[in-house]
C-alpha cells in the first residue's frame, strides 16, 4: 500500500512538469469532401494495419493520434469509392484532405497499397529514444507486430518471439521469485522481456500478448540509451503496448485447442467524451490450458485499461496498467549434474519418458503482477519537446515450485526431486526524463535526445527449498506418486526459513545526437554515464548486510548511415558499448576485492532496405562483440577471484520481409552466431558458453490472402523454426550435452468476411520431440490444433 501512495504521488508530481507520451508523437488531421467540396459525416478515416483512426464530423473534419511512421492512410464510406494512400507520418501535425468520388453500384475490388506493412513497418521512436526511420538507424532491430501474432493464432508470449531472427528461446518462466519472465539468447548472451514501452515492466510469470501493439527486439549492447540492469550484452526486447485512439472499436475473441486450451480475449476502445479528448482502451484474456504431459496446468487472468486525455494540441497524458496473474504447475526442468563428467550427452540417452512431469497438479505457484506507467506530452516549441515517463511494478511469487536434478557420483539414471517454498516480492519504479530536439546548425539538421533515468528494484524473498526423494529416471518407481501438496508441507514445515531484503539504485544521464553531415550521410554519437548503488542483501534474522557496493560506468556509442537510394537502400556501421555491474569479492584472506564494471563492445555493419513502395524491407549484418572485465576464479591462487577475463561473440544476421504479389507476404530470418570463452573459468576456456544458444537459426513465414472474387478474404499460412544443435551444458568437467537440432513446421488456415475472423491452426504438424535448455533439459509441447473465432467492431 505504501508503494501504491508512492506511486500516485509521483503521478502527481508528473503532472506539474513536462512530459513526453511517446506514442501520441503524430496527430492525423484533415477534411474529407465530395468533388462539389461538401463535407461528408461519419467516414472512416484510419491507418491501416492499426487500430489508430476516427470518423468524420458533420463538418467532415478528422483528428486522430498515430505513431511515426510510414502508412498507408485508409478513407472508406459504404457511397464513395475508398481512398488510399501511403503517408509519412510525422512528430506533431500530420494534414491530409481527400475527396472522395461517388460509388458504382457493384463492389470494386481496391488495390491495397503497401500491404506489407502491416508485417514490415519497423518504424519506432524506443529504438533511437528519437523518431528516426529504421534507414536511418545505424543499429539493427527486428519487430514483431500485432497482425502477426494475429494471423498465426499465438497465445503465448514467446511463441511470438520465434518470428525474429538469432532469438531462441533457453528457458520458461519458472515462476520462482527473482527469475522473471522467459530466458532467450541473442547474439550469444541470454536475454529477458524487461522492458515495457521503453520503461521497466518485469514480471514472475509470463507476459500476455492481448495488450501487445509489437514486440522490438534491439540487436548487440545497448548501454548507452538503456543501461545495465534490464538488458544484457546481447540486445534487449521492449514490448509496446496498444493505445487508445479516436473512435469506438474492438473485438472478441474465443481460442479453443489442444491440451485443454481456453482462451477469451476482449479488446475495446471508446471515447468518453463528445470532444474525443478523454479516450478509453481495456484489452483483457482469460486462458487455461493443461500440459501435454502427465501432469501439469497453467492458469492466466490478465486485464489492461488504458487512458489518454487529450488536452490541447501541445498537451496529453497517457496512463497504461496492467494486472496479469498466473496459477500453475511450473514446466519440467532436468537440471543436469555440474560436477562430475556426464554419462549421457543427449536427451535421448537419458532415456526419461518425455511425457513425464514428475509433478502433480496440487504443487502449484501464483505470480500476480501489477505494472503501471504513466506518461505526459508538452510540445515546448517547433524544434523541442519534454518527455517524462514513470513506471511502477510489483510482482511476486507464492506457492510451492518443484525440480528434478541428477546429482548422484556415479550415473544418470537417478534424480533427486527438489521442492520450495516460494514467497517473494519485487518491487520498481523508473523515471524518465527526456528533452527531445530537431533543430539545425548552420545547414546541418541535429535530433537530439538528452535525459536523465532513476531506477530501483527492492527485493523481499524467504523462499526455502529442500530434497524431497529419489526416484528412478528412466523407469517405474514407487516413489513417483508421493509428490503431494501435503507431503510437500509437512516436509516444509520442519526447515528453517531465512528472509532476505536486497535493494539496488540506477542513477544515468545521457546524450544521443543523429547529425545529418548531408541528406545522405548521417552520423550518431552517444553517450551514457551511470551510477549504480546496491545496498546489498539484508539478513532479516541477523541483521547483518552484506554486498554492498556502487559503481559509475561511462557507455558511449557512434554510428553512421549513408543512403545509397534516398529512403530507400543504406549502408550502416556502428560502435556499441554495454556494461554490467560486478559486485566485490571477499578473497580467502580476509580482504575484499573490488572490481570495475564489465564491458562489451561492438562493432557491427551492414544493409538496410526500403525497396519497391515498401514491398521489400530488411537488414543484413555482421557484428563481433569482444567482452572484458570478465571476473574468473585466479587459477594460481585458490580460492582467489580476478578480474582478467574476456570473451568473443561475432556473427551474421539477416531479416527480410517481402510482398512480392498482392496478399503474399514472405518473412525470413536467418542468423550465424560463433561466441568462446577466451578467458574465463579454467575449465570453460576455449569453449561455446552455456547461454549462448545454437549456433544456427533460422525462422521463416509465408502467408496468402485471396484479394478478389467470392472467396475474397481466404488465407493460408505455412512456416517454421530451424534450430542447429546446442550445447547446454559445456566444460572439461562435465563434457558437452548437446540438445539435437530440430525443425518445427506450422500452419494456418484463415478466414476474413465482414464483422468475423476465422482461423485454424495447427503447431508442431509432425508431432516432434524436441527440447531446449541451458544446463537444463526441457521437453517442448508436441502437436497442438488451435482453433479461432474473432467479431470485429
Amino acid at each position: 500500500m505504501k508503494n501504491f501512495r508512492f506511486f500516485l504521488i509521483l503521478i502527481g508530481l508528473i503532472t506539474c512538469t513536462s512530459a513526453y507520451s511517446q506514442n501520441t508523437g503524430s496527430f492525423v488531421s484533415g477534411t474529407v469532401v465530395t468533388p462539389d467540396k461538401e463535407p461528408l459525416e461519419n467516414v472512416s478515416v484510419a491507418i491501416e494495419g492499426t487500430s489508430n483512426g476516427a470518423l468524420t464530423d458533420k463538418d467532415g473534419k478528422f483528428r486522430f493520434i498515430a505513431p511515426v511512421g510510414e502508412y498507408t492512410l485508409v478513407v472508406s464510406s459504404i457511397e464513395h469509392k475508398p481512398y488510399k494512400k501511403v503517408v509519412t507520418l510525422k512528430r506533431g501535425e500530420n494534414s491530409f484532405n481527400v475527396t472522395l468520388s461517388t460509388s458504382d453500384n457493384e463492389l470494386r475490388e481496391v488495390v491495397v497499397l503497401n500491404s506489407a506493412a502491416k508485417f514490415s513497418n519497423k518504424e519506432s521512436e524506443y529504438i533511437a529514444r528519437l523518431p528516426i526511420k529504421f534507414i536511418e538507424n545505424p543499429q539493427a532491430y527486428s519487430v514483431i507486430g500485432k497482425d502477426l501474432i494475429k494471423e498465426q493464432v499465438i497465445v503465448n508470449f514467446d511463441d511470438a518471439l520465434k518470428n525474429s531472427p538469432g532469438l531462441d528461446k533457453l528457458w520458461s518462466s519458472t515462476g520462482r521469485g527473482g527469475d522473471g519472465a522467459a530466458y532467450f539468447s541473442l547474439r550469444g548472451f541470454a536475454t529477458q522481456p524487461n522492458m515495457v514501452n521503453g520503461l521497466g515492466g518485469q514480471t514472475n510469470g509470463g507476459l500476455d500478448p492481448a495488450n501487445i501493439e509489437r514486440i522490438e527486439i534491439l540487436k548487440g549492447p545497448s548501454g548507452t540509451l538503456f543501461g545495465s540492469s534490464l538488458v544484457s550484452f546481447g540486445g534487449l526486447i521492449n514490448v509496446v503496448t496498444k493505445k487508445p485512439y479516436e473512435r469506438f472499436g474492438g473485438e472478441f475473441s474465443y481460442t479453443v485447442g489442444s491440451y485443454g486450451l481456453n482462451r477469451i480475449s476482449a479488446d475495446v476502445n471508446t471515447p468518453l467524451d463528445k470532444d474525443h479528448k478523454i479516450l478509453l482502451r481495456t484489452n483483457a484474456a482469460y486462458q487455461y490450458e493443461n500440459s501435454f504431459q502427465d501432469a501439469g496446468f497453467k492458469k492466466t487472468f490478465f486485464v489492461a485499461p488504458s487512458l489518454t486525455y487529450i488536452v490541447n494540441d501541445k498537451l496529453s497524458f497517457n496512463f497504461n496498467t496492467e494486472f496479469y496473474t498466473s496459477d500453475g504447475t511450473n514446466p519440467l526442468m532436468v537440471f543436469l549434474n555440474r560436477s562430475r563428467e556426464l554419462e549421457a550427452r543427449t536427451p535421448k540417452e537419458l532415456g526419461m519418458d518425455y511425457k513425464r512431469s514428475f509433478t502433480t497438479n496440487d504443487i502449484t505457484v501464483q505470480t500476480p503482477t501489477v505494472k503501471l506507467y504513466g506518461t505526459m506530452d508538452y510540445k515546448i516549441s517547433d524544434q523541442w519537446t519534454s518527455q517524462t515517463a514513470v513506471s511502477y511494478s510489483n510482482r511476486k511469487s507464492d506457492g510451492l515450485y518443484s525440480y528434478v536434478m541428477f546429482q548422484t557420483e556415479v550415473k544418470d539414471d537417478t534424480l533427486n526431486r527438489w521442492v520450495g517454498d516460494q514467497n517473494a516480492t519485487t518491487t520498481t519504479y523508473d523515471i524518465q526524463q527526456n528533452f527531445i530536439g530537431d533543430f539545425k546548425i548552420g545547414n546541418l539538421r541535429n535530433r537530439l535526445v538528452a535525459g536523465i533515468d532513476y531506477f530501483t528494484s527492492k527485493q523481499n524473498s524467504s523462499s526455502t527449498y529442500i530434497l524431497f526423494d529419489r526416484l528412478s529416471s528412466t523407469g517405474a518407481d514407487p516413489n513417483y506418486l508421493n509428490l503431494s501438496e501435503a507431503a510437500v508441507k509437512a516436509k516444509l514445515s520442519g526447515s528453517a526459513q531465512s528472509t532476505s531484503i536486497t535493494n539496488a539504485g540506477v542513477y544515468s544521464a545521457y546524450v544521443s545526437d543523429v547529425l545529418n553531415v548531408t541528406d545522405r550521410l548521417l552520423v550518431m554519437a552517444s553517450l551514457r554515464l551511470d551510477y549504480f548503488d546496491n545496498k546489498g542483501s539484508l539478513n532479516v534474522k541477523t541483521n547483518a548486510t552484506s554486498g554492498k557496493y556502487n559503481q559509475t560506468a561511462l557507455s558511449p556509442k557512434f554510428g553512421a548511415v549513408y543512403q545509397i537510394l534516398p529512403d530507400k537502400l543504406s549502408v550502416f556501421a556502428n560502435y556499441m558499448n554495454g556494461f554490467k555491474n560486478v559486485g566485490s569479492s571477499t578473497q580467502p584472506d580476509g580482504s575484499v576485492r573490488t572490481f570495475k564494471p564489465q564491458q562489451a563492445n561492438q562493432m557491427e555493419g551492414g544493409l538496410k532496405a526500403t525497396l519497391f513502395d515498401g514491398k521489400l524491407v530488411g537488414s543484413i549484418s555482421y557484428y563481433d562483440i569482444y567482452v572484458t572485465k570478465v571476473t574468473r576464479p585466479d587459477p594460481e591462487q585458490v580460492g582467489y577471484t580476478i578480474q582478467d577475463g574476456d570473451m568473443y561473440s561475432r556473427g551474421v544476421e539477416l531479416d527480410i520481409t517481402a510482398n512480392p504479389l498482392p496478399g503474399l507476404t514472405i518473412i525470413a530470418g536467418y542468423s550465424h552466431n560463433d561466441s568462446k570463452n577466451e578467458k574465463t573459468t579454467t575449465s570453460e576456456i576455449g569453449r561455446r558458453p552455456v547461454g549462448a544458444g545454437p549456433a544456427d537459426l533460422v525462422n521463416g513465414w509465408v502467408s496468402y490472402t485471396i484479394q478478389t472474387g467470392a472467396v475474397r478474404g481466404l488465407g493460408f499460412g505455412f512456416g517454421g523454426n530451424y534450430a542447429g544443435e546446442n550445447a547446454i551444458t559445456n566444460s572439461a568437467a562435465t563434457g558437452k550435452f548437446i540438445i539435437p537440432s530440430y525443425t518445427i513446421l506450422n500452419a494456418t488456415a484463415f478466414y476474413n468476411t465482414g464483422a468475423f475472423r476465422f482461423a485454424l491452426k495447427v503447431d508442431n504438424i509432425a508431432n516432434k520431440e524436441y527440447w531446449k535448455g541451458w544446463t537444463t533439459v526441457e521437453p517442448q509441447k508436441l502437436r497442438q490444433v488451435i482453433g479461432n473465432i474473432t467479431f470485429n467492431f
